[in-house]
């Protein structure tokens, strides 16, 4: 799990019935219970507020002007810089996300202390966190998900297949966009070569370089301004060296006061050394300020040269740019020079030059086609390999007779059309379930129930565990629709899950409570007309009378309180 992020800390202010509760969270398998109403949910809305979702002033607890979430994560030196791309920043390995909703719906975020935007933490949560409620078990039936949880089982091989597949597909459509343009200016072609060679010509001539009118207009002012400069730079020094009263004398003098009593105080050290910081600081500014003076003299010459080469660029812009700033058209006609060879030889080369390139996209549309057949190969392997280890999970979340199955319906390659090549492949994935042997197969989204998706959307992920970058599991109602043996075997199986990752679990069932590395309880109270809710760690006797009141509704029963201390020696004799 080292190389995984891992959920520290979860902070939750005046969120629904939550008041204040900070909730400390190890590895391992963590379970969250309570009574219906107090407020379990809640904390996974401020996970979900922490890790970008939509912000809501309904959250906010009543009487209260603003809800904070806040969550600490650590994270590995190798997720740093992916966490940094998507507008993070890492410190000492850590990211604290800090989310607030005031009561009139304005929300801010913040990581490290800095600000963000909501969809910058959206953006990382996929390296954070992965969670699972009835909705995302809805989203499972889709086929895109589908095809998402094959590749990323797959693993690089597939990473590989599919960057050479969508290289080609970008390739592909380049020389295609090009044979439409000669097509399309066949009947312009002398003018359009005429406008394109006075563009090179010029742009030649010019040999423009990104955002170089920045330093133009740096340049143009600092030329412009150089007695004014000399004065200000001139004064500064003049007080800065002045031998009786200024600032280098003046630091020294105090320093040289201090330092008869430097040894006798601390405080009196500490003085001495920022003032000494400071007269090192000056003194270095009073040699920069010099070398500045020295080289600080007029040049007519650069400064009219500098104002017509600017003058130059802006024509060129006019004539041959849009209407966006300076700099990004400047980075538009440096990208246009630098595809005009192509564009002029398409366009001198007429019909022979046609045929070159629709013989180069024959070509190509070869290379597509073996490109995105490596693709399905890899896809059909390992939808066999996924379908045998899923099988294996379902068998052991006691479902014996059923079976997980993945297939692969690729295009026809002997007649394939252009639609058929997706940014993805040519191939739709479907997932299926087989209620027994000889049983017929229907697909996830028509053939499970609430409790069987659950089971195998909990199978699918104790499989894609080490295959997945992802730290921390959060599942909700992964329960629902289950009792008995079968929730045993949930349990049992969060906690095999929990070996790879960190994993939460929100629960009504004892017999998966009983399986957790840690316990926290949500209880409420109300005083007839506020409820609140605490967040509570429960070990050894308190463990086991919320065990007991998850199994009969009453602490105090002795039966419950037996049947509590056998299912939490379950995980002991698993070890």
């Amino acid at each position: 799990m080292s190389e995984r992020t891992f959920l520290e800390e979860i902070n939750i202010r005046s969120i629904g019935v939550i008041e204040n509760s900070t909730l400390e969270i190890s590895k391992g398998l963590t379970v969250l219970t309570g009574e219906t109403g107090a407020g379990k949910t809640m904390i996974l809305t401020a996970l979900n507020l922490i890790l970008g979702g939509k912000a809501d002033s309904s959250l906010v607890r009543k009487g209260s002007e603003r809800l904070i979430a806040s969550g600490k994560f650590s994270v590995p030196k190798t997720l740093s810089a992916v966490l940094e791309e998507c507008g993070l920043q890492v410190e000492d390995d850590q990211v604290i996300i800090t989310r607030t909703v005031s009561a009139d719906g304005k929300s801010k975020a913040s990581c490290n202390s800095i600000s963000v935007a909501a969809s910058a933490l959206n953006s990382a949560s996929e390296f954070l966190v992965e969670v699972h409620a009835q909705a995302a078990n809805l989203n499972m039936t889709k086929s895109s998900k589908q095809r998402e949880l094959l590749d990323r089982f797959s693993g690089t091989k597939l990473v590989q297949a599919l960057n050479t597949y969508q290289g080609t597909l970008a390739n592909y459509h380049e020389v295609k966009s090009r044979i439409t343009a000669i097509k399309k200016n066949n009947d312009s072609r002398e003018a359009q070569l005429g406008i394109l060679r006075e563009f090179t010509t010029a742009m030649s001539a010019l040999k423009l370089t990104h955002n170089e009118n920045i330093d133009i207009d740096s340049e143009i002012s600092r030329l412009s301004s150089v007695e004014e400069l000399r004065i200000a730079a001139t004064s500064a020094a003049s007080i800065i060296e002045e031998e009786e009263s200024g600032t280098l004398t003046t630091l020294g003098l105090v320093r040289k006061s201090l330092d008869v009593s430097r040894s006798k105080d601390p405080l009196i050290e500490e003085l001495y050394q920022k003032i000494s910081e400071a007269f090192f600081l000056v003194d270095d500014a009073k040699s920069v300020l010099a070398s500045y003076l020295s080289k600080l003299e007029a040049d007519p010459a650069r400064l009219e040269y500098l104002n017509a080469r600017k003058a130059s660029i802006n024509s060129l812009i006019k004539k041959y740019g849009g209407s966006g700033s300076v700099e990004t058209e400047l980075a538009a006609l440096i990208s246009k020079f630098e595809s005009s060879a192509d564009a002029i030889a398409d366009l001198e080369g007429g019909d022979l030059r046609l045929q070159e390139l629709e013989k180069e996209l024959q070509g190509i549309k070869k290379d597509l086609v073996t490109a995105a057949k490596a693709l399905t190969s890899l896809r059909e392997v390992n939808a066999l390999k996924l379908a045998k280890a899923v099988t294996s999970e379902i068998t052991q979340l006691s479902m014996p007779h059923t079976s997980f199955h993945c297939t692969v319906a690729s295009a026809d390659y002997s007649a394939l059309k252009e639609s058929d090549f997706t940014a993805l492949g040519c191939d739709e994935i479907t997932m299926f379930i087989q209620g027994h042997k000889d049983g017929p197969l229907v697909p996830l989204a028509k053939g499970a129930s609430g409790g069987e998706m659950s089971r195998v959307m909990l199978a699918l992920e104790v499989v894609l565990a080490a295959t997945h970058p992802v730290g921390t599991y959060v599942f909700d109602e992964v329960d629902a629709g289950v009792g008995g043996k079968a929730a045993i075997e949930v349990g049992r199986r969060l906690h095999e899950l929990s070996k790879h990752s960190q994993v939460i679990v929100v629960t009504h069932l004892p017999q998966v409570a009983a399986w957790a590395d840690s316990h926290f309880v949500v209880t409420k109270n109300s005083d007839g007309s506020v409820t609140e809710s605490n967040v509570t760690t429960v070990r050894d006797e308190a463990r086991i009378e919320e065990i007991a009141r998850m199994l009969a509704g009453m602490e105090e029963s002795a039966s419950a309180r037996e049947h509590a201390t056998e299912l939490l020696e379950l995980p002991l004799s698993a070890r």
